[in-house]
């Protein structure tokens, strides 16, 4: 692999600066990628993109960026991304700094910018080889998440749209879905969140449900998928919490129970009695109240035990024996447990406590 520094100035790499939804982002007169597919969308804060442009106009170093060259002879930005969109952005007026945009500048000034030079390694080789130096560039820098770096290797026209669904600020699915969704869009946690739900649907991994489809020319299956897990979960819970529901794996939920008929009124009704419960710490997982009311496994709501006392009690009221068998036990060779299954409306209450020995426990359980 051929590795050469380069200095190239802020004018020759904002010429011909273009940033749409059509042609992406492209500098260098048409020939650098400033964004390739594996790239996260803009992210610096305006603090960070005027400090770029700070440091060129003191004529400090900026650190080194990163460019891949192609058999065609042209560029793809691999690292300095969000510093080469700044000094862009500047240059074509996008933005001011101390409320001064480049074109109130004078022209010593302005030129001083244009001259400033870039320190940049351009890189030749397999793509082999480039993946894994962008793998190790990437461990100096911010780190991309892991999805990010699938991107980088899942390349085409299905990510190109997927992504316009998935992974810009406003987008689609965070029109419809983002109350429900945790993460970034532009830090591509949407796109992962519905990759791993349509995979799970499908019995696969991430990694196996983009490349099946990485040459499709659309992503029609993920968009359609998505928008029938969503409006399925508004319409079995319409009243939505968000502090409960923000975040929860709906698509796992979905293929799982999308299929069964339930009554949205009578899992209201249960919601309220469980927020209820928590409030009064017979439960101490709020969050698992939906996965609970989808499948019944009382695992997902960390069901407070009963405590010592209470245990203690029961115990002395049944003089040692179990209600099941009628034998005698120590007390440490018997379970608290609930009379009413806490399942079935039975609370964590003195009243509603029994000691089972350990067999009939077992057995009860069982049923």
């Amino acid at each position: 692999m051929k590795i050469e520094l380069h200095e190239i100035s802020v004018r020759d790499v904002t010429k011909g600066y273009i940033d749409s939804a059509e042609n992406g982002v492209v500098g260098y007169d048409g020939k650098l990628n400033i964004r390739p597919a594996f790239q996260r969308e803009f992210i610096y804060k305006d603090k960070q993109r005027d400090e770029v442009i700070r440091t060129i106009k003191k004529k400090f170093p900026l650190n080194v960026m990163y460019w891949v060259k192609d058999d065609s002879g042209n560029y793809e930005l691999l690292d300095g991304q969000q510093r080469t969109i700044s000094v862009c952005q500047y240059v074509s007026g996008d933005f001011s700094i101390d409320h001064l945009y480049f074109h109130n500048l004078t022209e010593t000034e302005q030129q001083q910018i244009l001259d400033y030079p870039l320190m940049i390694y351009i890189c030749e080789g397999t793509d082999k080889e480039k993946l894994d130096w962008f793998k190790i560039i990437n461990i100096a820098g911010e780190q991309l998440t892991a999805q990010e770096l699938r991107n980088a290797i899942y390349t085409g026209e299905w990510l190109t749209e997927a992504k316009k669904y998935f992974s810009k600020s406003q987008c689609p699915a965070y029109q419809i879905a983002g109350d429900y969704l945790s993460g970034s869009a532009i830090r591509q946690n949407y796109l992962e969140t519905a990759i791993k739900w349509i995979a799970d649907r499908d019995g696969i991994e991430i990694e196996d449900y983009m490349s099946r489809h990485q040459h499709d020319t659309n992503c029609n299956e993920l968009w359609l998928y998505f928008q029938t897990v969503i409006n399925w979960v508004k319409a079995t819970f319409p009243n939505f919490r968000k502090k409960l529901m923000s975040g929860l794996d709906w698509g796992i939920y979905y293929n799982k129970y999308g299929s069964v008929a339930y009554d949205p009124k009578v899992l209201e009704t249960r919601i309220v009695e469980l927020i209820k419960d928590y409030q009064n710490n017979y439960i101490t997982n709020q969050k698992g109240i939906y996965e609970y009311l989808l499948d019944g496994q009382e695992k997902h709501l960390n069901i407070r035990a009963f405590s010592p006392e209470i245990a203690e009690s029961a115990y002395e009221q049944q003089n040692g024996i179990c209600p099941k068998c009628g034998k005698h036990f120590k007390f440490e060779e018997m379970q608290a447990d609930h009379i009413t299954p806490w399942s079935k409306g039975g609370k964590t209450t003195p009243d509603n406590c029994q000691m089972l020995c350990a067999d009939c426990n077992r057995r009860k359980s069982n049923i």
